[in-house]
């Protein structure tokens, strides 16, 4: 089974530093400034907080070393899409990339637009009208700035990257360099309850973790424009989960010096209330400042990635034609960067909160996680041949172990928000009939 080629209009201008970042820039968004306040709330001790953080990366590490051999082997534009294509058939890669237009990629550009013109709000006042419209101009930036080339949104995004690393690595030096924090504040280091009291709540601590560490994949989507991509995209993948691993430990023990674990446990953000408690109203400015770069930062990410897969799927005759477009020129597929950019913008305006937003994100992108990483165990055998420049290490338990992890998030997320999921699965169902008309056509 040989890949067939869908990026012969797309230059292969990403190097391993760009390819690192844009993981590393998507994952590193508002939840890390947020989240910690729930998996303290659940855990109610020191240690657990912190363990469910390093076990929230190794899960995640799981999934990018699985995923890591099927773009090391398929590197083509569309990721996943072509994944599941190849191990599920066309209409299950379809189904992926006409969700992943219609809520998956799109409505996280909505959600972390939202959220980031919300955190402007700290500096000037704002009504949710104002917010939505910042929300949308935000994104008209960002689709604007990448229709110029890869290597121009690359570059945008190595600076907002650096820039958001930066703030974690000096927010983590400060919280131990000032007065403020204490090592008493670890206490309980230990859970007072039983194990078994202790699987619920570490449970729901976990999904809040693996959110914050959303986005691995994401480089994936651009595999037809990474430099040497049977060396690249699966170093890139495990070396981005792995620097995130590294930061979000180091920040949520910052967090913890800096608040005792019942003040984390009731604040409703973390690394503001942290900030304060070192620095004043000067620190809680600060981290607002790092917010709205990691917001911005992480939104970018996904509006250069994320046109490649209507792109892909447009190639194959399973999209609108107009989506196959590339500018003779730039080499970006600007078609679908400019109807993802109108289709994102309409559901700032239509949608509600953040939260519902990322709920349809969730819901369905943990479906496809899963079967991504069970596509690595299906293309062993239905495509044994292939070339695998790169092999899941810990094989078959690593993608094993990451799609049970990967049940349990949906089917928590159904209990938790029935209504937001089965809307959810309507939009992929609606896939079914585009499926049909577009193979007919």
């Amino acid at each position: 089974m040989t890949p067939r080629d869908t990026t012969s209009e797309l230059r292969r201008d990403l190097s391993l530093l760009d390819s690192t970042m844009i993981n590393v820039g998507t994952m590193i968004a508002s939840a890390i400034f947020i989240v910690p306040q729930s998996i303290a709330a659940h855990t109610q001790s020191s240690s657990l907080a912190l363990l469910v953080w390093i076990v929230g990366g190794l899960v995640s590490l799981l999934g990018a070393l699985s995923v890591a051999e099927l773009g090391a082997a398929m590197p083509e534009a569309g990721g996943q899409y072509v994944y599941l294509r190849a191990a599920y058939g066309p209409v299950w890669g379809f189904l992926y990339g006409w969700t992943a237009f219609a809520v998956i990629n799109s409505a996280s550009i909505a959600a972390i637009a939202v959220g980031f013109a919300s955190y402007l709000g700290y500096f000037v006042p704002l009504n949710p009208t104002e917010i939505k419209a910042i929300a949308i101009l935000s994104i008209m930036l960002l689709t604007v700035v990448n229709c110029f080339g890869v290597k121009l949104g690359a570059w945008t995004q190595n600076g907002f990257t650096f820039l958001k690393m930066g703030a974690l690595l000096a927010l983590v030096v400060l919280s131990f360099a000032r007065r403020g924090g204490a090592f008493a504040n670890f206490s309980p280091m230990l859970p007072s309850q039983s194990f078994s009291s202790l699987i619920g709540p570490f449970g729901l601590a976990m999904v809040a973790a693996l959110w914050a560490y959303d986005g691995w994949i994401e480089i994936t989507y651009v595999a037809g424009e990474v430099k040497n991509p049977q060396k690249n995209l699966p170093l890139s993948i495990i070396l981005s989960t792995l620097i995130v691993i590294a930061l979000y430990a180091l920040i949520n023990f910052a967090y913890i010096y800096a608040l005792p674990l019942a003040n984390m446990a009731q604040s409703k953000l973390v690394a503001a209330d942290a900030a304060t408690a070192i620095m004043g109203s000067t620190g809680a400015m600060l981290v607002t400042v790092a917010i709205l770069i990691s917001t911005l930062g992480s939104n970018h990410a996904i509006v250069l990635t994320a046109p490649r897969i209507p792109y892909a799927m447009a190639k194959a005759g399973l999209f609108f034609n107009a989506f196959a477009k590339v500018h003779p020129r730039f080499h970006t597929p600007i078609q679908s960067l400019i109807y993802q950019g109108i289709w994102s913008c309409l559901l700032t305006l239509l949608s509600g909160t953040y939260d519902e937003l990322f709920t349809y994100v969730v819901f369905v992108s943990w479906i496809f996680y899963s079967m991504s990483c069970g596509a690595v165990i299906i293309l062993r055998k239905k495509a044994a041949h292939l070339a695998r420049p790169y092999k899941t290490w810990g094989y078959p338990i690593a993608p094993a172990v990451f799609i049970l992890f990967a049940i349990g998030l949906v089917v928590n997320t159904i209990i938790e928000a029935p209504r937001a999921a089965a809307v959810a699965a309507g939009i992929v169902l609606l896939g079914l009939p585009a499926y049909f008309y577009w193979k007919e056509k």
